[in-house]
């Protein structure tokens, strides 16, 4: 049909949307790095956000519990088990079909029967083999169908002959109430059977006719799930279409930041050999200002240390010489002050100095090569290299202008891809589809009444046939009713009352009509089985296990040289992996129809794919990014100049054994506090007087001394100690040092200007990757979304189902249930008649009696 055509050209536009070239794969970019030469990925592409395609809601709910009756429902299934235990013949019904079975006419048919056609024959004994049970009961069925008429007339007869029962006269025996009883119960049992069989049989046939309803509505829900899928189909594929931009939007913004991104990412690469080198020249730079600091403190330290030795020099001969002259005082010479004068006098000597910084050489001319060294600005040099370094990504900006052209193969992509959704009538197809779907479901509609119509006539039939059964049980227990009630056991046979009479009248009627209707029934209920039964087991039991998708999906079915049967038939195309289970199974998970039907394999996608999104001459844009960062200096002539006036100034030539030598010397050869606080007890151990008061005088003499001269010399050899050995710290191999850190400006400049082509190519196929990532992801969303969103053709599957739940659930159960209770009731009119028609002589009144003479 039209429709389905221009649907399955919508379809396959979607997949040119969605699939992309088999031999294009997403890898992972790896290359060398600089020093290890290890493997590395590219960075991930950041995922994008298409939201979601605007969904069909579909109404139809393809599932039927039939409630109460479907007790009776599984009932019959078992019974139909039990007559028909085989599996589905799949094997033999292909067999047939491809034996071509239905085209044997009767002269073959003979043939075959006499042997002629081995294959055909074996056929037939399978089938033969598989219908078994049911041939067996209907040949039960016509047997009863047959006989019952004959036997019935036989009876007839035979009673008119005063036989069979029919002779006028009963035979008093002692158990006779016993015998009464017994049929009675026996033909109430049969008649409680068999109200329970027309009972089953009414609630089948009323359910036929409450499932139309149902039946109307399920029509109704797949039509109007059919149309909210033509409806929807386009806005659908119109979204898909417009998602477009949001790839083409996020190409763009990169190709607009491609200095940020691009240029970041060398930058990222580089900086791990770059920072380092220009952070030691930044370090050493940092080092010459510590250096001049520390020279600066050396001098300035070494001048007061010189400048105070002096002076402490004569501060301690002068008050040495004091404290001798006041020890020669006269009073010195008694017993017991002379021995504390003696050992006073003995100390003198430690009033002397003990380091002697007037050697030390002096470092003016290391200070004023540092000086010289200093007037270049090394930290401003390498700050130029930083920002030289840090400047990639505006090198990488201007050197990619030529990216821009981009941009209007990305708009004429987006042009190409709305020019080709609109080559195809879409929306008029839908229209007409939809058109379709209305005059159909007039059409259908339009049956309403007729089927109404049948389906009254039909359960007025079904009533009708109850109604036999329901009139043989109407006799059945009026008979038992007149005859239980007016039966008088002081009564003789010949003496019965009229109502015991009349009840066994009725009973003999109930078997009259039992005769004449049960062939009838038998008849219905045989060729309900055969019908019903068959339908049941070779339709709808393998609809509902799918054994029947897998006879029309069997390959070759219908001829030999094609495959496929559904391809063949949609697309006549037989060799299309496409089979109606498969089919089935995805649009019952809802997907879309494009993998439904397996569109992809029917157009050439990679085509399409190259000439727009895939198209080589975005490719060669992306391939001719080229990125040449000859033009980043690290580190200028200056700097490197001043790094070796710094390694040849001359502060490794200095002395420092001979300062750290000295600073380790105490200023003077004893602890002036100690000295002093030793002198005030031994003046406190002399008679008071004027000895004592000059000898703790000069205690506080030497005190103060310590105080004003001693500690501003301790302060100032702390400090050259310390910057002694900052400067012996910097010194020490500091030609290396410098080498070192020339060595290594040299090798990230060698790596920038010559060995950094692999990172900036591992970077650029990085970059240009992560913007087609960003199609690809775009294809790769729109197929998924044609495989599980687009056109999702649920309603199929909801009308293959739907035709399940009234053919089978609504139709062949209720009929099946029908049969199975209406045949229950036949059977049971067997001994119906047997017990009547025995228990009708206890009720009837006789002609003749048994007579005893006492």
């Amino acid at each position: 049909m039209l429709w389905t055509r221009w649907l399955v050209l919508l379809l396959c536009w979607g997949s040119a949307s969605g699939e992309r070239p088999a031999d294009e794969r997403d890898g992972t970019a790896a290359e060398a790095r600089a020093d290890s030469r290890r493997q590395r990925s590219p960075p991930p592409v950041e995922p994008l956000d298409f939201g979601f395609v605007p969904a069909a809601v579909y109404d139809t709910h393809a599932y039927y519990e039939p409630g109460p009756v479907g007790i009776l429902f599984h009932m019959v299934h078992a019974f139909l088990y039990v007559i028909q235990p085989n599996s589905f013949p799949k094997d033999l019904i292909v067999k047939v079909i491809q034996q071509n079975m239905g085209g044997i006419k009767i002269d073959e048919w003979r043939k075959v029967l006499r042997g002629f056609d081995d294959r055909v024959h074996l056929l037939l004994l399978q089938l033969i083999h598989y219908e078994a049970g049911f041939l067996i009961c209907a040949t039960i069925g016509i047997t009863f169908l047959v006989l019952t008429p004959i036997i019935g007339l036989c009876f007839c007869v035979c009673r008119c002959c005063e036989n069979c029962g029919g002779e006028m006269h009963q035979r008093q025996r002692k158990n006779i109430d016993c015998q009464r009883g017994f049929f009675t119960a026996s033909l109430v049992g049969t008649s409680i059977f068999i109200v329970l069989g027309v009972l089953i049989a009414y609630a089948a046939n009323h359910n036929v006719s409450m499932q139309i309803k149902s039946t109307r509505r399920l029509i109704n829900t797949n039509m109007r799930d059919l149309k909210t899928f033509a409806n929807n189909t386009p806005a659908q594929i119109e979204y898909l279409t417009a998602q477009y931009t949001t790839a083409k939007n996020k190409v763009l913004s990169d190709l607009d930041n491609i200095g940020p991104l691009l240029g970041g990412r060398i930058h990222s690469q580089l900086e791990k050999e770059v920072v380092p080198s220009l952070d030691t020249a930044l370090r050493m730079a940092g080092a010459m200002r510590e250096t001049k600091e520390a020279l600066e403190n050396v001098s300035s330290s070494l001048e007061v240390l010189q400048e105070g030795t002096v002076k402490l020099q004569a501060s301690l001969s002068g008050e040495r010489a004091s404290l001798s002259n006041t020890l020669s005082d006269p009073a010195c010479t008694n017993g017991a002050v002379s021995h504390t004068c003696n050992a006073i006098r003995s100390t003198l000597s430690q009033l002397g100095i003990n380091a002697d910084f007037s050697t030390l050489p002096d470092v003016t001319r290391a200070s004023e090569n540092i000086n010289t060294v200093l007037k270049t600005d090394l930290s401003n040099i390498v700050q130029k290299g930083y920002s030289s370094f840090n400047d990639t990504p505006n090198l990488v900006k201007e050197q990619t202008k030529n990216i821009v052209s981009v941009k209007g193969m990305l708009d004429k992509i987006g042009i190409e891809i709305n020019s080709f959704s609109k080559m195809f009538p879409v929306e008029s197809s839908l229209v007409n589809f939809t058109m379709f779907l209305n005059q159909g479901q007039k059409n259908i509609e339009s049956y309403y009444p007729q089927v109404d119509q049948m389906d009254f006539y039909r359960w007025i039939g079904c009533v009708a046939v109850l109604c036999m059964l329901v009139l043989v049980l109407a006799f059945n227990i009026l008979g038992l009713l007149c005859g239980t009630c007016g039966y008088d056991k002081q009564a003789t046979p010949t003496t019965r009352g009229c109502l015991s009479n009349t009840g066994g009248n009725l009973l003999m009627a109930g078997v009259g009509f039992s005769f004449i209707f049960v062939w009838v029934l038998m008849a219905i209920v045989t060729t309900l089985f055969v019908v019903g039964g068959n339908v049941e087991k070779m339709m709808c039991e393998p609809l509902a296990n799918r054994q029947l998708f897998k006879i029309i999906d069997t390959p070759f079915l219908v001829h030999p040289s094609k495959k496929n049967f559904l391809p063949g038939m949609l697309f006549q195309n037989p060799n299309i992996d496409l089979t109606l289970g498969n089919m089935y199974r995805d649009c019952y998970e809802n997907n879309g129809l494009y993998h439904s039907l397996q569109l992809e394999t029917m157009f050439n996608i990679n085509s399409f794919l190259n000439r727009t999104v895939y198209n080589r001459d975005l490719a060669k844009v992306f391939e001719s990014v080229q990125v040449d960062l000859q033009d980043i200096t690290l580190l200028e002539q200056a700097g490197r100049d001043n790094l070796i006036n710094f390694a040849n100034s001359g502060i490794g030539n200095i002395d420092y054994e001979a300062y750290l030598a000295e600073g380790n010397k105490g200023v003077a050869l004893v602890d002036l506090l100690s000295f002093s606080t030793d002198l005030e007890a031994q003046a406190d151990q002399m008679p008071r007087g004027a000895l004592e008061n000059a000898l703790k005088g000069h205690a506080s003499s030497i005190r103060q001394i310590h105080r004003d001269q001693v500690v501003p010399m301790e302060q100032a050899m702390s400090t050259l100690t310390q910057s002694i050995k900052q400067l012996q710290r910097m010194s020490s191999d500091l030609p290396v040092k410098v080498t070192n850190i020339l060595s290594a400006i040299d090798a990230a400049e060698y790596l920038i200007t010559h060995n950094a082509s692999h990172v900036v190519k591992r970077e650029t196929k990085g970059y240009t990757e992560s913007l087609s990532g960003y199609f690809k992801q775009y294809t790769q969303w729109v197929r998924n979304s044609l495989t599980s969103e687009v056109a999702q053709c649920k309603p199929i599957s909801n009308i293959v189902d739907s035709m399940e739940i009234v053919a089978c659930s609504f139709v062949i159960d209720s009929v099946n249930t029908f049969w199975f209770g209406l045949g229950g009731c036949c059977i049971l009119l067997i001994p119906s008649i047997i017990f009547s028609t025995k228990l009708a002589k206890y009720y009837r009144r006789m002609d003749t009696e048994d007579v005893f003479e006492e």
